[in-house]
C-alpha cells in the first residue's frame, strides 16, 4: 500500500479518534489516505493550528489518549508549537503530526524549509521524522506509546512528502499495553512509618492524584485517615470538595490560607506533585519541611525539595499500598491533630460564600462570577480556564467534586487556551455543560474558532469572557512589584455583535443578580453561546493586601 494509507492504518490500530488542524500541500496525500483508507478516525478541520492543538491538548487531558493536531512544514509548524508546548507541560497526551518538503531538498535552503524536528524538540518527549515507509509502525507505535506514558505529553512525527507516496509491504504493530512498575515494598514501609509518626500531616495533591484510579485511592486513604488535602491548579477535583478533607487550591500566593496549613504541618505527603506548576520555594523555602514523595517517576532536583523519603512507582498502586496497611492496622492508633486543614477548609468557604449574594449594578466581581458558574454547572460538567488574572480567581474560588472539571493550563501556560479548548472537550463528550472562562486579551487570540465550534454544532459551550480592556494579570503583578503598572489598556470589539456574526447566541450581563439566569440561558438556547460580563478587578489589589494580612492561628 501507499505510505501514507499505513500511515492511517497505524493511527487507526492505536485507537485514536480525532485529529484536528489544517492541511496543507507537503501532507496531501496523508489527507487523500484519510478519504480513502476505512478507518474510524474523524479529522477536525480548525481555523488555526494553534488552536487545533489545544483542542488536541484537552482531548488528551480528558481521555489519557492522545489525538492528533495536524499542521503543514514551515509556518504550520510554527503555529503548532506554542499549543504543543503547552501540552506538554500540562502532561497531556497528544500527537504532532507534520507534513515536510521532498526528502531530497531537506538539506539545503529551499522553499518553506525549516528543521522542524530541531524546533519541536524542547517542547516534545520525543520528536522524528520518517526517513522510510517501512519504518512508520515502529514510529507511530513509539509516539503512541511515549506520549501516554507517565508524564504524559506530546510527540511529534514529520512526514516528507515524497516519503508519503511511496510503497511499502509492512503492516501496523499490534499495540500491546503495559502495566506500570510499582514501588519496591522496602521504600513504601519507610513511607508508613513516616506517615503513621506524623503529628500534624497534610496531602499536597498534584497533577498526577487526577488519574482515575489515582483519585480514587486518595479518597479511600483520607477518608480512612482524616488528613487533610490540598491541590495545585491542575490536582482539582482530586477529593470531593464537599469533603471534610478537602481543604482546596495552593498556588495564589505564599501566606494564602492553603500555604499558612502546610506551614502548620510536621509532614508533607506529596502525591502526584509535579514542581512545573508550583515552585516547592513558596511552599517550602530551604527545603525544611519533612517530605514523603510519591509519583509515576522519579522528582526534579531542587535545592527546596529535600525529600526524605521517595516512592517511585504507579501512584494508584502506592495509595493502595497505604490503604493495606490501614486494612491491616487500622487507623485507630493514628494520633493526628487536623486543626490546621480544618481552620483552612472553614476559611476557605468563608471566602467562597462571601458575595454569593451580591446585587451590585454595572460590574461584577470575580467571586460572584464564579460561585454562579459553579451553581450552573453540575458534578461531571466541564470548566475550561484560560490564562490571566481570571485564572488566579478561578484557582482559588472554583473547586471541584470530580477529577478533570477544570482544566487549568498551568504548566506552560499560554493565553488562548480555552475557547478552542472547548472545542476539544465537547468531541469527548457532546452532552455534558462546557464553560470556557476568558479575559478578553486571551479570548481573541483564538477567536477564530468561533467559527469550527459553530461548523461542528458544539451546542454544550459556553464562553463566558471576562472584560476590563487591558492585560489585568500583568497589571495586577506589576502593581505587586512596582506599586504601579505600565500601559496595558486597549479597546474591543462589540461582543453582542461578534457573537452573531459567526451565529453564536450573544449575551451581555451587566448586573450581578442577573448572572446565574443569564448563565443558564446560555445552556438553554440552541447553538454555542457568548456571554461578556464587565469585570471588577479592583478586587485584585483588595485580595492580594488581605492575604498580606491573614490572620494565622496560634
Amino acid at each position: 500500500m501507499k505510505a501514507s494509507d499505513l500511515f492511517v492504518n497505524c493511527l487507526e490500530e492505536e485507537g485514536i479518534e480525532y485529529i484536528f488542524g489544517i492541511p496543507g500541500e507537503e501532507n496531501a496525500d496523508f489527507m487523500i489516505s484519510f478519504e480513502e483508507v476505512d478507518t474510524n478516525i474523524q479529522f477536525i478541520l480548525c481555523r488555526h493550528e494553534q488552536g487545533a492543538a489545544f483542542a488536541a491538548e484537552v482531548y488528551g487531558r480528558l481521555t489519557g489518549t492522545p489525538a492528533g493536531c495536524l499542521g503543514t512544514l514551515g509556518p504550520g509548524v510554527t503555529n503548532l508549537l506554542t499549543g504543543v508546548a503547552n501540552a506538554n507541560m500540562d502532561r497531556a497526551p497528544i500527537l504532532v503530526l507534520t507534513g515536510q518538503g521532498s526528502s531530497e531538498r531537506l538539506h539545503k535552503e529551499s522553499h518553506q524549509i525549516m528543521d522542524a524536528i530541531a524546533m519541536c524538540k524542547p517542547v516534545t518527549k520525543w520528536a522524528q521524522m520518517v526517513y522510510h515507509p517501512d519504518n512508520i509502525p515502529e514510529i507511530v507505535r513509539k509516539a503512541v506509546r511515549l506520549a501516554r506514558s507517565e508524564k504524559p505529553g506530546a510527540c511529534m512525527i514529520d512526514f516528507p512528502e515524497d516519503i508519503a507516496k511511496m510503497e511499502t509491504a509492512v503492516k501496523p504493530i499490534e499495540v500491546r499495553r503495559f502495566r506500570r512498575p510499582v514501588a519496591d515494598e522496602k521504600i513504601m514501609y519507610r513511607a508508613w512509618e513516616a506517615i503513621k509518626n506524623a503529628k500534624n500531616p497534610i496531602i499536597l495533591a498534584g497533577n498526577g492524584c487526577v488519574r482515575k484510579r489515582a483519585s480514587e485511592q486518595l479518597r479511600q486513604f483520607v477518608e480512612k485517615t482524616g488528613i487533610g488535602v490540598i491541590n495545585t491548579f491542575m490536582g482539582k477535583g482530586s477529593v470531593d470538595m464537599d469533603s471534610e478533607q478537602c481543604s482546596f487550591t495552593i498556588g495564589l500566593g505564599a501566606k494564602d490560607f492553603p500555604a499558612i496549613a502546610i506551614e502548620k504541618s510536621d509532614l508533607v505527603l506529596t502525591l502526584g506533585y509535579d514542581m512545573v506548576e508550583y515552585h516547592p520555594k513558596l511552599w517550602n523555602p530551604g527545603g525544611k519541611k519533612q517530605v514523603v514523595h510519591c509519583d509515576f517517576i522519579p522528582s526534579e532536583i531542587d535545592e527546596n525539595y529535600r525529600i526524605d523519603v521517595e516512592v517511585v512507582g504507579d501512584l494508584a498502586h502506592t495509595i493502595w499500598m497505604f490503604n493495606e496497611q490501614l486494612s491491616k492496622h487500622g487507623a485507630d492508633n493514628l494520633d493526628y491533630d487536623h486543626s490546621h486543614t480544618r481552620w483552612c477548609r472553614e476559611e476557605m468557604i468563608k471566602d467562597f460564600e462571601l458575595y454569593k449574594d451580591d446585587e451590585t449594578v454595572g460590574i461584577i466581581k470575580p467571586q460572584k462570577a464564579l460561585w454562579d458558574a459553579r451553581q450552573v454547572l453540575g458534578p461531571n460538567d466541564l470548566l475550561l480556564s484560560d490564562v490571566g488574572a481570571h485564572k488566579m480567581w478561578i484557582s482559588r474560588y472554583y473547586q471541584c467534586n470530580e477529577p478533570n472539571t477544570c482544566l487549568v493550563p498551568n504548566g506552560f501556560c499560554s493565553m488562548g487556551f480555552a475557547l478552542p479548548g472547548a472545542m476539544g472537550a465537547h468531541f469527548v463528550d457532546p452532552n455534558r455543560r462546557i464553560l470556557s472562562i476568558c479575559g478578553d486579551a486571551g479570548f481573541l487570540m483564538n477567536v477564530q474558532e468561533m467559527e469550527t465550534i459553530k461548523r461542528y454544532n458544539c451546542d454544550n459551550v459556553t464562553v463566558m469572557v471576562w472584560e476590563d480592556m487591558a492585560y489585568g494579570l500583568i497589571a495586577w503583578k506589576q502593581w505587586g512589584h512596582f506599586g504601579k503598572h505600565t500601559k496595558l489598556d486597549f479597546t474591543n470589539p462589540d461582543f453582542l455583535k461578534l457573537a452573531e456574526s459567526f451565529g453564536w447566541n450573544g449575551f451581555r450581563c451587566e448586573n450581578s443578580a442577573d448572572l446565574q439566569a443569564t448563565l443558564e440561558e446560555s445552556y438553554t438556547t440552541p447553538g454555542p453561546s457568548l456571554v461578556t460580563i464587565p469585570i471588577d478587578y479592583a478586587e485584585n489589589k483588595k485580595l492580594t493586601e488581605r492575604m498580606g494580612s491573614i490572620d494565622i492561628p496560634m
